[in-house]
């Protein structure tokens, strides 16, 4: 019998069905992705970082990352920057729209882009900054901040635990830690060592992140680190329901076969969505990447990847899945 970690987890005044979390990727956790994603229960889902100066600057554009209409989940909003004008003004606004449970800072992102411009996880240089970031977008928010984290820099920079000291004493209710430096990007594996050492060392929950693939990774985190939740990034893309695997492996129950109907159900809902949000054309361009996930390791899914790679248009791309999963067999 394995021992159910899986438990309702209190952020702030917001209190999550259960510890399993959806994790923010910049491109990726897009509303139709969400949703998609919100069908296997996830307890939180995080959207794709929103840039503060972009809504300072009142870009459209960004504006529309803030779309969580049709979401039924509690969903956090991941903003990043890096001076606290423009973080405190994001923070105000998305509470006056009143379209998210929690509001999550970024100091974590590894991207080249975004370094340079002293955000995401440049910030864990700089304790002092790490502090006045959180604390402007706490006292200017009415719910619960939360933050994301990486182990540090760089391997002389191993700033997590400090970083995460400051954090909790400006107010915010919950940390992520990613087990890996910006040095390390997604390389090598990750130190689960330093999800442990703060846990040890804040009262605020922590959530786990990095490496976390399968039930068995997930029980091995909790039982090594003692954190209080989980979040799943990569290991979702494609495979929505690893939420509902891992909370069926802690509740004893059997993990259920995904049918090659439900896997192309999933797409085809998934695709409508992605056409809905962003057009025909672009909605299209963006699911190859989805496409690409989803196919992974069935039989000739790089011939159809290719071939779908090539078409524009909803029902093209619907054709071709629908004939490729009518000659498949039954996946197991």
């Amino acid at each position: 019998m394995v021992e159910n970690k899986i438990k309702e987890l209190k952020i702030g005044n917001v209190i999550l069905d259960n510890n399993i979390i959806l994790g923010p990727m910049a491109g990726l956790t897009d509303r139709a992705f969400r949703i998609v994603c919100e069908k296997f229960n996830p307890g939180l889902v995080v959207s794709e970082m929103v840039s503060s100066k972009a809504l300072f600057y009142g870009d459209d554009k960004t504006k529309k990352l803030l779309d969580t209409s049709g979401e039924k989940g509690k969903i956090a909003i991941q903003i990043f920057g890096s001076d606290t004008e423009s973080m405190a003004f994001a923070t105000k606004y998305i509470n006056e729209q009143k379209i998210a449970d929690i509001i999550d800072i970024n100091m974590g992102c590894p991207a080249p882009k975004i370094v340079k411009n002293g955000d995401g996880s440049k910030l864990l240089l700089d304790i002092d900054k790490v502090y006045d970031i959180t604390r402007a977008v706490v006292e200017n928010s009415d719910i619960p901040v939360t933050v994301k984290i990486r182990k540090g820099w760089d391997s002389n920079n191993i700033t997590g635990l400090d970083a995460a000291k400051a954090i909790e004493r400006a107010g915010a209710k919950a940390i992520t830690v990613h087990g890996r430096t910006r040095a390390d990007y997604y390389s090598g594996e990750a130190d689960w060592e330093i999800i442990k050492q703060i846990k040890q060392n804040v009262s605020i929950p922590v959530i786990g992140n990095g490496d976390i693939k399968s039930p068995e990774d997930a029980e091995r985190i909790f039982e090594e680190t003692n954190c209080d939740g989980i979040m799943i990034s990569r290991a979702s893309l494609g495979n929505p329901w690893i939420f509902e695997e891992i909370q069926n492996y802690f509740l004893n129950k059997p993990i259920r076969v995904i049918d090659k109907k439900e896997i192309l159900d999933v797409i085809l809902e998934h695709i409508d969505l992605e056409v809905q949000d962003k057009g025909e054309n672009v909605g299209i361009k963006e699911m190859r990447k989805h496409i690409c996930y989803y196919l992974k390791n069935m039989k000739n899914a790089s011939e159809i990847r290719n071939t779908i790679n090539h078409l524009d248009t909803k029902n093209e791309v619907e054709s071709v899945l629908t004939k490729y999963f009518s000659s498949l067999e039954n996946i197991t």
